[in-house]
């Protein structure tokens, strides 16, 4: 099946970085298998890392929002009687909702770094009918650093990009700690600089 899709992502690298938001579309693609290989296409000089970024995490964007529609349209039921067809088990599905009634709709961007609710977190979201643009808004700023990451680790790591799944998935939830303390500091230092020039 890895070589299926493989091949399927090196077709797209001839329409360049609109080949690389079409694979990321797909939501049976894994992302941490695209982002790696657009890492290596870094290396070899076919992609400037910074617009492999951008054009990654627009795909990784516009991808969780056709779960998210899935979600809001089709609901449970028929998620759970289709989902077998884009690769999505009931256990996922329960995982991420659980998830979602834990944390509420913050997990639009605390779920992307979790493996196993990664990409069914989207459609407890649509199930909630969270706000469309809430939930594009916390998953481009989450899909941002994440595909940087897998991106820069892929560049890194050159021909043996295929490496990169194992050894990201060690430094991600550190990750987001890293981000969510950058993002409490920043609005207590607005709030304190406010407060300073009342």
């Amino acid at each position: 099946m890895e070589e299926l899709i493989l091949s399927f992502i090196e077709f797209l690298k001839q329409f360049s970085y609109f080949g690389l938001i079409i694979a990321l579309t797909f939501e049976f693609v894994p992302a941490e298998l695209v982002l790696p290989l657009a890492g290596f296409w870094v290396y070899e000089g076919d992609m400037n890392y910074w617009l492999a970024v951008f054009a990654g995490t627009l795909g990784g964007t516009l991808g969780p929002l056709t779960l998210y529609a899935l979600g809001r349209y089709g609901g449970r039921p028929f998620l759970i009687k289709y989902g077998k067809y884009v690769f999505i088990k009931e256990r996922e599905i329960n995982a991420a909702d659980r998830f979602f009634e834990k944390y509420g709709a913050g997990v639009a961007f605390f779920g992307r770094f979790l493996p196993g609710v990664r990409t069914t977190i989207s459609v407890p979201c649509g199930m909630a009918k969270m706000n469309v643009w809430v939930f594009s808004i916390y998953t481009f700023i989450a899909m941002f650093p994440i595909t940087a990451f897998y991106i820069y680790l892929g560049k890194q790591f050159g021909p043996q990009w295929k490496d990169v799944g194992a050894k990201a998935e060690e430094y991600m939830l550190p990750v987001a700690g890293i981000i969510v303390t950058a993002i409490l500091l920043f609005f207590v230092f607005k709030k304190a600089r406010k407060w300073t020039s009342v």
